[in-house]
């Protein structure tokens, strides 16, 4: 009987796996690092990460079927040099994360933010908590893929005014859902709301930069949903300081560690892991670990900011988008694969 090797799964997910997948034999892992050197099937999540170093720790593998749209997780290239097999879910979470982002928007220009923390300091100004409406708002947005495009349906709703910015427009889609295709520089420039859904790469790594933000509105809202690192961090504080933002809603960071532990121990960890570091290795590895350190300080500051809403990468987190995931996540890893030396029976 063939075995399928789980990392990270919920106990909902387990038992939809094991209702959807009964002839094998499903082993359900907390951590990546515990999968046995023979292990053939493999089944992640977008945090686990894949690279050289574990695809020659484990030289059976065959498949690994992620449970996510997204692959920059996976080194691609090294699992296609030793002929292993990428599934990945799609089409399961579009109408998840399209939601969550108004939940962030709404919590951005309604102020819900500063209203949570005057209610609890009994503490009521009616004028400082003022927001904006939607309706006739100019709502740009990166990325007119699926979950772009459900944003664009739910903007309507609203009665936004949208722009969308596609390295691969669809005239008839955009007449279909009455919204203009510009070039980036025209959204930046002509948005109140910049939404981003876009997948992280060479050209769109930081996309969101110093240059960016000051061909913006004054005052622009940004959402992310989709990767942290299409934000520059930095840039992004300082236009949050000089008001240039006016408000940052956040499902991703680059390092999302402060999701899991809070920033001051992670900053321990990290200053009594230098302090641990031999004298022959310190000077090559300091300036890694203090970039580490720094990143950590940033995304905390970010984190606190007033007029930053986060949630820590929930947006697919929905019973529905669970559900279809695992659905698709089975199939791909009931269904045989082809390999260089004929079809692989999972």
């Amino acid at each position: 009987m063939s075995k399928i090797y789980f990392v990270a799964t919920g106990r909902d997910e387990e038992n939809y796996f094991r209702k959807l997948i009964q002839d094998k034999e499903l082993i359900f892992f907390r951590k990546l690092s515990e999968i046995p050197a023979d292990a053939e099937i493999i089944c992640i999540n977008f945090q686990q990460r894949i690279d050289q170093r574990f695809l020659e720790a484990h030289p059976k593998l065959r498949l690994i079927a992620s449970r996510s749209t997204s692959k920059d997780h996976l080194d691609l290239e090294a699992c296609r040099q030793r002929g292993v097999v990428v599934r990945t879910a799609e089409a399961f979470g579009e109408n998840a994360v399209a939601e969550h982002v108004f939940a962030l928007l709404l919590a951005l220009t309604r102020n819900l933010r500063a209203c949570y923390q005057a209610v609890q300091k009994s503490n009521v100004d009616y004028e400082e908590l003022r927001g904006i409406e939607l309706f006739g708002k100019t709502l740009g947005v990166v990325g007119c893929g699926r979950v772009g495009l459900h944003v664009i349906r739910l903007a309507a709703g609203f009665r936004m005014q949208v722009l969308g910015y596609d390295s691969n427009p669809h005239p008839f889609i955009a007449e279909l859902l009455q919204f203009d295709y510009v070039s980036f520089e025209q959204l930046l420039e002509q948005s109140d709301i910049i939404t981003l859904h876009v997948p992280i790469n060479t050209n769109t790594r930081h996309i969101i930069n110093r240059q960016a933000i000051n061909r913006c509105k004054r005052g622009v809202l940004i959402i992310n949903t989709a990767r942290g690192a299409l934000l520059d961090l930095d840039a992004v504080l300082d236009g949050l300081e000089s008001g240039h933002i006016g408000g940052l809603g956040i499902d991703v960071l680059e390092d999302e560690s402060l999701f899991h532990s809070g920033a001051t121990s992670i900053l321990s960890k990290q200053i009594a892991e230098r302090v641990r570091i031999a004298a022959a290795e310190r000077k090559a590895r300091e300036s890694r670990r203090l970039d580490e350190i720094r990143n950590v300080v940033r995304n905390h500051r970010l984190l606190q900011h007033p007029r930053v809403v986060f949630t820590p990468h929930t947006a697919f987190n929905s019973h529905e988008a669970i559900r279809r995931i695992c659905e698709l996540t089975a199939q791909n890893l009931i269904t045989p694969i082809a390999t260089q030396e004929g079809n692989y029976t999972i």
